[in-house]
């Protein structure tokens, strides 16, 4: 096999057998939907990101669906329009992989690449598909800041940087200085959130102007 054709250490393949119960809900939801991506979601953005920004899992109707981490729900458009606004991204979102929008230094991943029901991943899932994550981070060799949204996205970047969790509690708008990157944190901006007053689009925007802050201050 040619070296452009082999699986990145970052990537899961389309048919990842490491979870069983997250390949069951795979093949069933290709039964009901085989129109749909349906498949370990692949990062989004370019190779010589300096931010990463780190998700809980796809959606089943949103990134599930769509192919692209943070498209087809209401997630992605808090997440797409708040990049666009602070220069992370150009173009227009459109909540469609074909939309062309693109990010500017970002890469968007998840710390769970399979749909899980309920969207609630399970401890062993979430350990399993850590080392992809790993694999991620150690591929970028610009890397200067990660944002995880909520505390699942925290504590998987803290596990795949190897370092001790009770050093680095998660709170919203906390900064956490680890190695040479820094790690910021804000709730998910999930509806959920959103519509309990959880998070609000201002609280948002402002972890990604501290973001901006410190990229342009390096």
């Amino acid at each position: 096999m040619p070296i452009s054709e082999k699986q990145p250490a970052s990537e899961p393949g389309r048919d990842c057998p490491l979870c069983p119960r997250l390949v069951a809900y795979r093949h069933a939801q290709r039964a009901l939907h085989p129109e749909w991506f349906n498949a370990p979601v692949p990062v989004f953005g370019t190779h010589d990101a300096r931010l990463l920004i780190v998700g809980l899992a796809p959606g089943v109707a949103g990134a599930n669906r769509t192919g692209r981490p943070f498209t087809g729900d209401f997630a992605g458009e808090l997440l797409y329009s708040t990049l666009l606004e602070f220069g992370f991204a150009e173009g227009m979102f459109r909540a469609d992989p074909e939309d062309g929008i693109k990010l500017n230094g970002t890469m968007i991943a998840n710390a769970v690449r399979c749909v899980p029901p309920q969207n609630k991943p399970l401890p062993v899932e979430i350990k399993t598909c850590n080392g992809f994550l790993r694999a991620q981070i150690d591929s970028l060799p610009e890397l200067c800041a990660i944002v995880a949204l909520g505390r699942i996205a925290h504590d998987g970047v803290l596990s795949a940087l190897n370092v001790r969790k009770s050093l680095y509690p998660f709170a919203h708008g906390a900064e956490h200085e680890i190695g040479s990157l820094r790690l910021f944190d804000s709730y998910h901006c999930s509806r959920y959130n959103t519509n309990t007053g959880v998070l609000t689009p201002e609280m948002f925007r402002q972890v990604f102007g501290r973001v901006r802050e410190y990229l342009d201050s390096r």
